[in-house]
Parts: C-alpha cells; sequence; structure tokens
C-alpha cells in the first residue's frame, strides 16, 4: 500500500467505513492484489500527501461487470475534484475494455455517483450501474 496508507484507513475507520481495513487485509493476505484481467487500482496525490484512492475489480456476481472498489478521499481533499479524478480515470478504463461498471454506493455518496452518470440499480449486492457507452 502507499506511503500515507494509515492515515487514510484510520480516516476511514474513524467515519464509520470499513472497506480500507478489507483492502489492507485483503492485500496482505494477497486475496486482492487488483491484478486480474480489467482490475486496477489508483492512487492520487495532493503535494506529498495521499488525497484518495479507488480501483476497479472484476465483479464476483454481475457477468462482465467491473465493480467500483475500495473508494475513498478524505475529508481534507473532498469537494476539490480529487474524486471524480480517480472515478473518471477508472471509467475510461473500463469503456477501453467495453465493461461496464457498478458501484455499491455509501449512504449519502450517491449524488456523487450519479453526477457521473451512474444510475440507481439496487440488487446483486450493488446500488448503481453506468453502461459501457456512457461518454
Amino acid at each position: 500500500m502507499p506511503i500515507g496508507f494509515d492515515t487514510l484507513r484510520a480516516e476511514a475507520s474513524a467515519e464509520g467505513y470499513r472497506h480500507l481495513e478489507r483492502l489492507a487485509q485483503e492485500w496482505s493476505t494477497r486475496r486482492l492484489r487488483f491484478d486480474r484481467e480489467g482490475e486496477l487500482l489508483l492512487v492520487a496525490w495532493r503535494d506529498a500527501d495521499l488525497a484518495g484512492i479507488g480501483g476497479l475489480t472484476v465483479d464476483p456476481v454481475e457477468p462482465g461487470a467491473l465493480r467500483m472498489r475500495r473508494f475513498y478521499v478524505p475529508k481534507s481533499f473532498r469537494r476539490n475534484g480529487i474524486g471524480k479524478v480517480i472515478a473518471e480515470t477508472l471509467l475510461g478504463h473500463a469503456r477501453g475494455l467495453d465493461r461496464r461498471v457498478i458501484v455499491n454506493a455509501a449512504a449519502g455518496s450517491e449524488p456523487f455517483w450519479e453526477a457521473l452518470g451512474f444510475v440507481s440499480d439496487p440488487r446483486n449486492g450493488h446500488t448503481h450501474i453506468i453502461n459501457r457507452d456512457h461518454p
């Protein structure tokens, strides 16, 4: 994991989010390394600070889909475009592979995902989906 990840993980945990803790565990046990076809893990930096993280994995339920996972931007970096850049980069990667993307949006984050073009689709463990042909 990148330098600063433990700080990111601690902040997410303090907000009640456990997905970065799961990322750390899965990474250390090699269960998830974002190395299957289509998968990608990105981090964003602002100066020397880790300003965000997010990835795509093969979805275990939805055939042919990639799932946006382990997405987190610390409070001090929210609302300045970092999350949008990470998400749009991941979506561009998926579009290049002609894959649709799903996300299980955390409560309160729905407007962020919907502004990117995701639509509500609550089933199979996710809340939103974006089709392959979305610009």
